[in-house]
């Protein structure tokens, strides 16, 4: 029987734990779990900023002690994350809102223009480039030769990740936004045609489609073989996607906005932004309210966990953390500009841009 239930209020199936001094991936792994592997100081503090030309609305990522950052300025940065001395940058042919994703020494980013890029991670020479139709707002994933990603010409993409030759790819009924999620050799989107869909990576054959409430520009978190997302229709939802069964849902009974943010999961917690301006911890099997965070502003900022916090900036500039026991205020600092984009934190530390275009480092001094 399909449990579908409205409230108001060891990771295993292929799973793998990206190391503590490492977040390569937008959200940190290939699941979406949301999940650092460090721990921040109590009171962190900044250790270097550095400048771009424009805001920052894709999030960072950190490999092999590097920072690599893209901005609407169109540039790609790579900067030491110890002292945030830029290595190298590349110019696009457009701005860049899609968080880069480094896979086997490449980074790999989509821009606005619809052109998705592989470049060396030590050099920032060009590898190769493949033209879509549409911007390009997905980070991209990889399952072995693969390098999988969405577009705004409505498409998911599976690439060789060495050649960039096109290997399949699936016309959906609207823009993928999110990053495809993969767990035991298949891939999965929520998109904005409403649907969330489960492939077989090695062919891209369809294995399901479920109605997913509404519009989703958040990519789904993953544990084990159920999926979490939020949607534009102010619903967090929960699905067993081997079964491609819906199990729960959970709406706020007063404050009707949207979810853009993507949800951090870990095997007890839920936890995701809203434009409600708040922040959501619900319990894993059953989507249960456990407590609200009230901030000044909407939450597109993707939470990630690190230890007891979760972490989060806001569009009114404020960097939070969250104590997931408590759902109190742990640490803030004002950033000085809006937050679009979501942390990466390896290493005891954070890192973040906002919409100046100053991307912080934080941690111990």
């Amino acid at each position: 029987m399909i449990l579908l239930i409205l409230l108001s209020g060891s990771q295993s199936f292929g799973q793998k734990t990206i190391p503590g001094d490492d977040w390569p991936l937008f959200r940190g792994d290939a699941q979406q779990t949301g999940v650092a592997h460090t721990t921040l100081p109590e009171n962190p503090a900044v250790l270097w900023t550095f400048q771009a030309g424009d805001m920052f609305e894709a999030s960072a990522v950190i490999s092999n002690n590097l920072v690599y950052a893209a901005s609407l300025d169109s540039n790609v940065y790579a900067l030491q994350f110890d002292t945030g001395q830029l290595l190298w940058q590349l110019k696009a042919a457009a701005g860049l809102k899609a968080s880069p994703s480094v896979h086997r020494g490449t980074v790999f980013i989509g821009d606005e223009s619809g052109l998705f890029y592989a470049i060396d991670a030590s050099t920032g020479k060009l590898n190769w480039t493949f033209e879509t139709n549409g911007e390009i707002m997905s980070a991209a994933n990889f399952y072995g030769k693969f390098v999988l990603f969405g577009s705004y010409d409505n498409h998911l993409y599976a690439l060789d990740a060495k050649t960039g030759a096109l290997k399949w790819k699936f016309e959906t009924a609207g823009y993928v936004n999110g990053m495809p999620s993969i767990y035991d050799g298949k891939v999965a989107i929520a998109g904005c045609d409403g649907l969330l869909r489960l492939f077989e990576i090695q062919d891209g054959g369809e294995l399901s489609q479920t109605e997913a409430g509404g519009y989703v520009a958040a990519g789904v978190a993953i544990w084990q073989n159920f999926g979490y997302f939020g949607n534009f229709e102010n619903q967090v939802r929960s699905y067993d996607l081997d079964k491609a069964e819906p199990l729960w849902l959970y709406r706020h009974p007063r404050r009707h906005f949207p979810f853009y943010s993507s949800a951090a999961v870990t095997d007890s917690l839920v936890v995701v932004g809203g434009r409600d301006k708040m922040l959501h911890a619900l319990r894993r099997k059953t989507g249960e309210s456990l407590w609200t965070f009230g901030t000044r502003a909407k939450i597109d900022s993707s939470p990630v966990i690190a230890g007891r916090n979760a972490y989060f900036g806001s569009t009114s500039g404020t960097l939070y953390a969250v104590n997931l026991d408590t759902g109190q205020s742990a640490w803030e600092f004002d950033t000085g500009a809006g937050i679009a984009s979501s942390p990466a934190i390896a290493k005891s530390r954070l890192v973040i841009g906002n919409d100046d275009g100053v991307l912080f480092c934080f941690g111990r001094k």
